[in-house]
């Protein structure tokens, strides 16, 4: 049941691409907890159609943005605080991709300028956008800035490629920028780092059934679902969580806690 906890607060939802992408359940979550929001993805993104089908639902205007381009992310603020009638309460970014990894390249055998792109897209894009936020004076006070991570930032999952180096960039983003719009504004950053979950993106990646079920297995709580993570988000974006900034926090089941759980050694 709704309790209303986001009643008055307006964001932006960077990167739902359709309704198995977690971006999505969390633009869902945030309306029908009272919040109003922009949603925004990437030109090619928005071709697909999916994203304007959201926008229609929610009665939130769809905004084209490429991530890595500083003056996409300034028009895109500003139109978002117009449309809203002012400053955001809160942003998440849930943005990433790697070439070398949906081209199949070996780690080993990375191409430089894909891994430049990939760091691009997928974490420098979270600097330009609270950089952008900061220096627009876009958020208001206490507001609450989230970007989605990954245990492969702490730990090697080797067909993540270098979207764990992006991931531990995304994590370093965090707590820097959060001290700094701490001291300004309090505002607070943080990542969500979340199990591994059906979605469009992440199914793309190699042998991610086989680790999903390994992972559900190892977890104590099982893999937490993109719903779930929804849940987290709104908590995130709410009053209720003032005082956590500067923090990747783990939403995996205890996954992130597990050494070998006997489940694992049956499979």
């Amino acid at each position: 049941m709704p309790n209303q906890l986001l009643k008055g607060k307006k964001g932006i939802i960077f990167g739902a691409l359709d309704d198995k992408s977690i971006a999505w359940k969390i633009a869902e979550r945030c309306v029908e907890e009272g919040a109003q929001i922009t949603l925004t993805n990437a030109p090619v993104a928005l071709r697909m159609g999916e994203l304007q089908k959201l926008g229609e639902k929610l009665n939130a205007p769809v905004i084209g943005c490429d991530a890595t381009s500083e003056e996409d992310i300034a028009a895109l603020i500003d139109q978002s605080v117009e449309h809203l009638g002012g400053p955001l309460d809160f942003v998440l970014h849930s943005i990433g991709m790697s070439i070398n990894v949906r081209k199949k390249k070996a780690y080993t055998g990375s191409k430089y300028d894909w891994m430049q792109k990939t760091f691009d897209i997928s974490a420098i894009s979270f600097h330009k956008i609270m950089q952008s936020l900061y220096q627009k004076e876009a958020m208001n006070e206490w507001g609450s800035i989230l970007a989605l991570s990954y245990i492969a930032a702490q730990r090697n999952f080797p067909d993540y490629g270098e979207m764990a180096e992006s991931k531990a960039l995304l994590e370093s983003f965090a707590r820097s920028f959060g001290f700094h719009y701490g001291n300004a504004k309090n505002v607070r950053v943080n990542t969500i780092s979340q199990s591994p979950t059906i979605t469009t993106a992440g199914s793309g990646v190699k042998g991610f059934d086989q680790f999903f079920s390994y992972a559900d297995k190892m977890s104590p709580l099982g893999n937490a679902s993109a719903a779930a993570c929804a849940d987290y988000a709104v908590f995130m974006f709410s009053d209720l969580s003032r005082m956590i900034t500067m923090q990747n926090l783990f939403h995996d089941g205890g996954f992130s806690a597990m050494g070998m759980n006997p489940a694992v050694l049956d499979m």
